[in-house]
């Protein structure tokens, strides 16, 4: 034990060490791939290796690859950093090594999420009696709340697609926003539904779905089963559905409402955003990330959905071996995962460390300090492209080959890291501020830099105000 313990120690301060050491490391690096495959490289050993000296070349192997996403000036992604109490108790997660499957595999896992669930949909105003998968991300997320959809619709038309499948079923016509996220399309492939059920609706200026249009499709063609997919914080811009009208809409339509909310959901915490989400509530299934804005570590994710029958009998299965099974839906019942690590212990103890003082602090901290960004680089002379309703800002640089230079410019200096995105036909760049550990000082030390590089004679970058 003793030996384990110096390895795990050892484990834990190299960890502690990094992660104190990410406010003043360069956020991007300039990465030699083909030497960094080399150091990972090579024949298997025939010879076992001591722990300790597997550790210590797993470090030394992985060091010159690692990005400071989890540091205060990462802006890409909607990443987010991960928080003390979450990330130790992650550690010590992996110490216990613990089979979520179930209360028998693991009592305290089990009840660690019953506890962090009621606490999430306490903080995201979902009816209490809302059921709660731990996941991986929104993509396993969005695929349960679709998979309960699926089910659903097709129950109400009077087809069991758990038993009979989709081969002759009822088809079903999803309507969902043009600037949908692409794991809503990737959920549809995986349930066999297809992208081309999809009946995109056209959004409004700012990246919301457009409300007029929701309810002509809604009128439109056939008025079989219909699942309506909304958004809670567009990728590019932030923007949010009007969730209480296009929630009211669908129901009069009898179609099955679900909430890609993987960030913008959280808004529903802070008195100063909540109104953006108001009537989430009234959807039937929603999907939301744990490692953006609420800073727990990868990999996390939470599928609610409002009938836990039918989360159950969308997701869950049964075995003559598998003891804990049946009753009421709690862990595997929840998920497309059996063999599931216990993800609730970071949940509960980044929830616990925070408190819903604290996670209304974040989302405000970050949503000041995007217009923070927006205002400086406007300031600046570059183009703002849209309105920063939450934590997501774009930024133009001029044409699209200057601002795609920009980007990569700001990610070779290394002083901080955004990516480029497509929206509206133009290049921009992306900016988002997701991570609790963010300051003022690091937010003007990001805009300093690109006013620096857009000052260079090679950048060409400066719009004429």
């Amino acid at each position: 034990m003793g030996d384990l313990g110096h390895l795990f120690r050892s484990a834990a301060e190299h960890a502690a060490d990094y992660r104190t050491s990410l406010s003043e490391r360069q956020v991007g690096i300039p990465v030699d791939q083909v030497a960094l495959n080399g150091a990972f490289s090579g024949p298997l050993p025939s010879a076992s290796c001591p722990p300790e000296q597997v550790l210590a070349d797993l470090i030394a192997a992985a060091e010159p690859g690692l990005v400071a996403s989890a540091g205060p000036r990462y802006f890409g992604f909607v990443v987010g950093g991960a928080l003390p109490a979450a990330t130790a108790a992650d550690i010590v997660a992996a110490g216990w090594d613990q089979l979520a499957t179930n209360a028998v595999t693991s009592p305290a896992a089990v009840a660690a999420e019953a506890a962090a669930g009621g606490w999430l949909k306490e903080l995201l105003g979902i009816p209490a009696s809302a059921s709660v998968g731990f996941v991986t991300g929104a993509q396993a997320a969005n695929t349960a709340g679709l998979a309960a959809a699926r089910h659903q619709v097709l129950a109400d038309a009077g087809w069991d697609v758990e038993r009979r499948g989709l081969l002759g079923a009822p088809p079903i016509r999803v309507i969902a926003g043009q600037e949908r996220h692409g794991t809503i399309d990737r959920s549809l492939r995986l349930l066999g539904l297809g992208t081309d059920a999809v009946r995109p609706v056209p959004a409004e200026p700012n990246g919301a779905i457009d409300l007029e249009s929701l309810r002509e499709a809604l009128r439109a063609g056939s008025s079989g089963p219909t699942i309506v997919c909304l958004q809670a914080g567009n990728v590019n811009t932030g923007a949010c559905d009007q969730l209480r009208e296009a929630c009211e809409l669908a129901r009069r339509h009898g179609g099955w409402v679900h909430v890609d909310g993987a960030f913008g959901l959280w808004a529903a915490a802070s008195p100063g955003t909540r109104h953006l989400v108001d009537g989430l509530e009234l959807a039937d299934s929603w999907a939301c990330d744990g490692h953006k804005w609420l800073n727990l570590p990868y990999d996390s994710a939470f599928a609610f959905c409002a009938r836990p029958d039918v989360h159950a009998a969308a997701m869950s299965y049964s075995a003559a071996y598998l003891v804990g099974s049946g009753g009421t839906p709690v862990g595997a019942d929840l998920t497309a995962e059996s063999s599931r690590r216990a993800r609730g212990f970071a949940v509960w103890a980044g929830l616990r460390e925070l408190g819903s003082l604290g996670v209304a602090a974040v989302v405000e901290r970050c949503c000041e300090l995007a217009r923070r960004f927006a205002v400086g680089l406007a300031r600046a002379g570059f183009e703002v492209a849209n309105e920063v309703v939450l934590n997501q800002v774009l930024v133009g640089f001029g044409d699209d080959a200057r601002t795609d230079r920009m980007v990569a410019a700001v990610q070779a200096d290394g002083t901080c890291w955004m990516g480029g995105t497509t929206w509206r036909g133009r290049r921009l760049m992306r900016i988002s501020v997701s991570n609790a550990a963010t300051t003022e000082a690091d937010v003007d030390r990001s805009i300093a830099a690109i006013t620096r590089l857009a000052a260079q004679p090679t950048g060409e970058t400066r719009i004429a105000r």
